[in-house]
């Protein structure tokens, strides 16, 4: 048995009401000090310092929290309290990271690394202080809020505690202080890598890894505070193994493996903060101090960098996506028709989130299959086997249908066939109860032609989910002219209440995701017919940004899905659109449907490309006959009103295609390289290759903001 937990036994049980006072704003006795904290002393001479900022849901750090925390550290310097917990009021958790509105914009990297100074003054006088301090953290405990927490000396955590870096995801590294302290405190290789990938430890992995020194439940957390202020607790330093793996000999071996790795995931010229944090602990590990000192010009010049700012931009662009107004009523009940792959997943995510679930099929087999792939979803996304069983209690195998009648939201998820659609919706209109909402998952049929098929089509929305289910954040929640406002708000406040994120567009051939992928990826296969490698193809787009070329992407999304709507583009747009290749029809005929097929335009092996490693390095102009056609049917999108404004338009592209996060979005790219650039560029490849790259009317306004 650990001793910790022996000493724990020990400590008498009369003290815990300190940690449950101490958790709840509403029943703390705690004094106010100033505006972000709340203090009190209890009777054994500890002092609990409450960290619950105003008008927001989670606690951040930002310079007036932080000021208020210097002033805290002041006064117990002369109050001399046996010692010192530093907690979060708010029941989500203990500190969420940096207030990122403080770093909008901001173009001077002098003046962020001289505040930033300030804000190590703090932490390093509060790490010291010669009383003991305790972090007590439960929920999440992020970025700066780690850092807080590292300046302490003891962390207790409850089970539900999760620690790490994202700051790579913003662009950035951890800049107070964390690099040197993380990198003294546990294994310098395992702190590396949270800070490269910005994975969370949980409670149990961040104990083992001498992140926490002890983790514990709620009742017991006076007692646990109790044995750190009596010298009770043991010490769980690794300092020995930190000062090896950070001497000089094994830095200098480990960061070309660690930049290596890292060259596998991103690129330095599109996200150069990983590498920036490799080459500072190959260069600076071994001091402490000249670390510190390094980290606050890193962190000052990696802040004001464009891929920074545009990947803060994405920060707000999410956030104002997840926070839609929730005036519709929640749903709790779902029933699914159609138990293939996409109704399958959307249902089994369903369950996973919480909502009770039927799902529908006429082939007992199909749903035998769902239920399989289900169970795999929750295996992968639960830590627990109790989360597992109830996820899977809230998913019932439907074959008759007796779902209908009790849901809040119907979505149809069967193949993209208009008459097929029309016919299954006539005859759920028949069977839902009051109030309810009828949604399709079509991917490009118009909501319009669906709804001519009902008595009532202002209950039918589209929700319109990306493949595959789990990953994909966006979803689409597509309006028609007839739908009333109560269902669309509906199926968006579903969408976020499921954790995605949702796009509100409005019907259209191919709504804006497909709508703008498809010249995209056609595009490519047009480059194939001129005898170009995929490779190549896929290595052009890479180098812009494209997490994944449009060849793999086609691949992945199925080819016969591209195939489908590429014609109903076709037959529905305007615009000019170019024929498709025969030999591709060829192909999905035969049977090569991509990833999951196991082969398409490249052959799969445990679900991974095979490609060449032969292929010519691609010519730096094959990019832009690539990515405009897509911004220029990005611009369609806003030209038709298919997207109320730009920040619709790069949240979806960005959260459901994968555009190039670094550059902000299309049309946020776009801006930035120039609408007239964008033009005379799209008019010199219209007359090289014809006038499927003749620009949109959009590129002849101002610019879009």
């Amino acid at each position: 048995m650990d001793k910790a937990t022996d000493v724990l036994k020990a400590i008498h049980a009369d003290r815990l009401e300190i940690g449950l006072g101490a958790l709840n704003a509403s029943d703390s006795p705690g004094t106010a000090f100033g505006t972000c904290w709340r203090w009190h002393r209890d009777g054994h001479g500890v002092e609990w310092w409450l960290l619950d900022m105003p008008d927001v849901s989670a606690n951040l750090v930002n310079e007036k929290m932080l000021a208020e925390l210097g002033q805290l550290i002041a006064r117990a310097t002369g109050d001399r309290p046996r010692g010192i917990v530093i907690r979060s009021s708010k029941r989500n958790g203990f500190i969420a990271g940096a207030d990122l509105n403080q770093f909008r914009g901001v173009t001077d990297a002098g003046k962020v690394t001289a505040k930033l100074a300030e804000a190590h003054s703090i932490t390093d006088r509060l790490e010291a202080l010669k009383i003991p301090t305790i972090a007590v953290i439960h929920g999440f405990c992020l970025g700066g809020g780690l850092e807080i927490a590292l300046a302490c000396h003891t962390r207790i955590a409850l089970a539900n505690a999760s620690f790490g870096f994202p700051e790579v995801q913003l662009g950035l590294h951890p800049g107070l202080d964390g690099t040197a302290r993380l990198t003294r405190l546990i294994d310098p290789l395992d702190a590396m890598t949270m800070m490269l990938t910005g994975r969370r430890k949980f409670a149990k992995a961040a104990y083992a890894a001498g992140l926490v020194d002890l983790v514990t439940q709620e009742r017991h957390v006076a007692a646990a505070v109790g044995a750190v202020v009596a010298g009770k607790l043991p010490s769980r330093r690794r300092a020995n193994r930190a000062a090896l793996v950070n001497f000089a000999p094994i830095r200098l071996a480990m960061a070309p493996v660690m930049r290596k790795r890292t060259a596998e995931r991103v690129r330095p010229e599109h996200y150069p903060a990983p590498f920036a944090l490799i080459e500072l602990w190959r260069k600076y590990g071994g001091s402490p101090v000249e670390m510190r000192r390094r980290e606050l010009e890193s962190f000052g010049r990696l802040v004001t960098g464009e891929t920074t700012q545009n990947l803060i931009r994405i920060f707000f662009l999410r956030e104002a996506m997840k926070s839609m107004e929730r005036k519709a009523d929640p749903v709790r009940h779902v029933h699914v028709v159609g138990a293939g792959t996409m109704g399958a997943d959307i249902a089994a995510w369903c369950a996973l989130k919480g909502l009770t679930v039927t799902l529908a099929d006429m082939k007992p087999e199909a749903l035998a299959k769902a239920a399989e792939r289900a169970g795999k979803l929750f295996g992968k996304e639960t830590h627990s086997s109790i989360e597992r069983r109830d996820a899977a209690d809230r998913l019932t195998a439907d074959l008759r249908g007796a779902g209908v009648g009790k849901a809040d939201l119907i979505i149809e998820a069967v193949p993209e066939n208009l008459e097929l659609k029309q016919k299954i919706h006539a005859g759920l209109e028949v069977h839902m109860k009051p109030g309810a909402v009828l949604a399709t998952n079509t991917s490009s049929i118009r909501l319009e032609e669906i709804g001519k098929a009902l008595k009532s089509p202002e209950n039918l929305v589209g929700i319109h989910f990306f493949n595959p289910v789990a990953k994909m954040q966006l979803v689409e929640v597509i309006r028609h002219d007839a739908a009333a406002p109560k269902a669309v708000a509906a199926a968006a406040r579903f969408v976020v209440d499921i954790d995605r994120l949702p796009a509100q567009v409005h019907s259209a051939p191919g709504f804006l995701v497909n709508r703008a992928l498809m010249p995209y990826l056609l595009e490519a296969l047009l480059l194939l017919d001129e005898k170009i490698p995929p490779e190549t193809i896929d290595a052009a787009a890479e180098a812009f940004g494209m997490p994944m070329g449009p060849i793999e992407l086609a691949d992945e999304v199925g080819l016969d899905i591209c195939l489908d709507v590429a014609r109903m583009l076709k037959q529905s747009l305007s615009q000019p659109f170019p024929d498709l290749p025969a030999w591709f029809e060829h192909k999905v005929k035969s049977g090569e449907l991509g990833r999951k097929s196991g082969k398409g335009f490249y052959r799969y092996v445990d679900g991974k490309a095979r490609k060449s490693a032969s292929s010519p390095a691609p010519d730096p102009a094959l990019a832009d006959r690539l990515i405009l056609p897509l911004l220029n049917a990005c611009a369609a999108c806003l030209t038709e009103k298919v997207a109320a404004d730009t920040n619709v338009v790069d949240g979806a592209l960005i959260f459901g295609a994968g555009f190039a996060p670094f550059r902000g979005g299309p049309m946020h790219y776009a801006k930035r390289r120039g609408h007239a650039e964008i033009k005379a560029t799209l008019e010199r490849l219209a007359g090289q290759y014809g006038p499927r790259f003749r620009p949109d009317p959009y590129w002849d306004g101002s610019p879009a903001s």
